[in-house]
């Protein structure tokens, strides 16, 4: 079974970024938290809550829809996988996603997509983001 990234947990977030430094140095070999493919902000002001942006692993993802190269396609269980070598940097992709959870790397001149490889469920220390099995 294919799985999925879920932040069902947020309550529990102190807003420590170890997500979403793993998640930059594993998947992007880089310890800027800008290049993750999650993202955690706060939901404002001082005491507001910490809220997660993250892929939703679409089952008809549009980001693939309207990718001029053809560089991401359809990942079992939902999302999409890149293929760096195809993509052209148009960023038709980032626009595209309802959820703004594409970011793009301004030095790869590339996209940051996730792929679901759980990393940073794996070493969240509050146990905020979960991993969920979904059929492909």
């Amino acid at each position: 079974m294919a799985k999925i990234l879920k932040a069902d947990e947020m309550s529990k977030c102190i807003g420590c970024f170890t997500c979403m430094l793993i998640c930059s140095a594993l998947n992007r070999k880089d310890h800027s938290i800008k290049k993750s493919c999650i993202h955690v902000r706060t939901s404002g002001g001082l005491s507001g809550k910490f809220v997660a942006t993250v892929c939703h692993a679409c089952r008809e993802p549009h980001c693939a829809e309207v990718c001029l190269a053809g560089a991401l396609k359809k990942r079992k269980g939902g999302g999409v996988l890149l293929d760096s070598q195809k993509c052209i940097g148009c960023r038709r992709c980032q626009q595209s996603c309802m959820m703004q959870a594409i970011k793009f790397d301004d030095d790869t001149q590339r996209p940051i997509v996730c792929s679901h490889c759980a990393v940073c469920a794996r070493y969240c220390p509050h146990e905020c983001l979960s991993v969920q099995e979904v059929e492909s």
